[in-house]
């Protein structure tokens, strides 16, 4: 269905479409669905994209264990922690080579979104960059071969979503977004992130929470987003902390998996400077930053630069959160990020001041700027990325 904006809205947002198509198995075991799911999408010869981080911890195994023995697969086990175009090329020749008719992409975000670039580049010509969303590739992907995705994390979400960030060759991390490179089926099994070891079952939560967040805040018109988001970000409150000090905690791994996959279903209504500023830094590869470490120390300095552009949402997020009505949102975060283990900012990760120009620029032509409430200037990310530097 499709919905008019209210006049308050931005005039980038005129409508808004609202469309949930993946079908999404979430419990522990639901890795037993694996074979059915490739018989329903015609898949023989997948192409599996991974990393050697799953590989190495026995999570690959334990899906691989379910393949019926009819399925031929082919293993792309050199996903980067950010991937990159390079990498993409890499896994599209063993496609190629072996005649692959889908691909299973078993990961965090990371491995998801090299799989989607896969997709892209076995049925489109040209640099990852003629795709982006920044050059209309919304409109232009057409019909890719079918994915199965299976995270390994809980908190990219990208197991639901059509969108994929990859680094292009020329060092630049770009946003690719069609409906044809949703996953046709998210496989969550809450058993597969048992393993994940603290820091990265921080991280990638809090990279949920960002996806929560910041899509409640944009100005587009999704109320069923909206509401998903505010469930999502509940959940993270709640579970994360959990998660973090047992991960066996398995009423603590459902829910994070559930919230993961809320906010990528949020981000319908599209993301923002936390993102922008993000896939800036992240786009280094020297750095080698995590995205969703990233996310979690710039969130703070981001909401303090939007808190006078959201009319009254920020209510509506404290009460999601079970913070006191005049609660600072910025600072229980940044105690938060603490509490979970996570770099207290941006310093820590090796970012310094002399990269700052070059950041705040890459900034300002990444897609998540557009949709932010209140789009900063170069000026502006400028001075946010010297607060969160600290």
């Amino acid at each position: 269905s499709t919905l008019s904006s209210s006049s308050a809205a931005s005039d980038v947002y005129k409508r808004q479409t609202i469309t949930y198509p993946t079908l999404m198995e979430i419990d522990f075991g639901a890795i037993q669905v694996l074979g059915d799911a490739l018989w329903r999408n015609g898949i023989k010869r997948p192409l599996i994209c991974t990393d050697k981080g799953v590989v190495d911890c026995g999570v690959f195994d334990m899906v691989r264990s379910v393949l019926p023995n009819e399925i031929t697969p082919t293993v792309f086990d050199g996903t980067p922690g950010n991937p990159t175009e390079k990498a993409v090329r890499e896994a599209l020749a063993l496609y190629k080579e072996n005649d692959c008719d889908g691909i299973i992409a078993i990961g965090g975000g990371s491995s998801i979104d090299l799989g989607k670039g896969v997709a892209l580049t076995a049925s489109h010509d040209g640099p990852i960059n003629d795709w982006s969303a920044m050059n209309g590739g919304k409109d232009k992907i057409g019909k890719a071969p079918p994915i199965i995705a299976i995270p390994t994390t809980a908190g990219t979400g990208s197991e639901v979503g059509g969108g994929s960030v990859l680094i292009t060759d020329d060092g630049h991390k770009v946003v690719v977004v069609s409906s044809n490179l949703i996953p046709k089926m998210a496989i969550c099994d809450p058993e597969l992130t048992l393993s994940l070891p603290k820091h990265l079952t921080a991280a990638t939560g809090m990279d949920a929470m960002a996806h929560c967040i910041e899509a409640y805040l944009t100005n587009a018109i999704n109320p069923p987003a909206a509401a998903i988001g505010l469930d999502g970000l509940e959940r993270v409150v709640t579970y994360l902390k959990r998660a973090v000090d047992d991960g066996n905690d398995r009423d603590a791994r459902w829910n994070m998996m559930m919230a993961a996959s809320e906010g990528a279903m949020a981000f319908a209504k599209g993301l923002g400077s936390v993102h922008s500023m993000s896939h800036a830094v992240g786009a280094n590869d020297k750095l080698g930053a995590h995205h969703g470490t990233l996310n979690a120390v710039f969130l703070p300095t981001v909401l303090r630069f939007n808190a006078d552009h959201v009319g009254n949402k920020y209510e509506q997020l404290r009460r999601a959160m079970g913070l006191a009505d005049n609660a600072d949102i910025s600072d229980w975060i940044s105690e938060y990020n603490q509490t979970l283990g996570l770099p207290e900012n941006l310093g820590a990760m090796g970012v310094t001041a002399d990269m700052v120009p070059g950041l705040a620029t890459h900034c300002m032509t990444d897609a998540c700027h557009f949709a932010n409430p209140k789009r900063p200037t170069v000026e502006e990310y400028e001075k946010m990325f010297i607060e969160a530097i600290g």
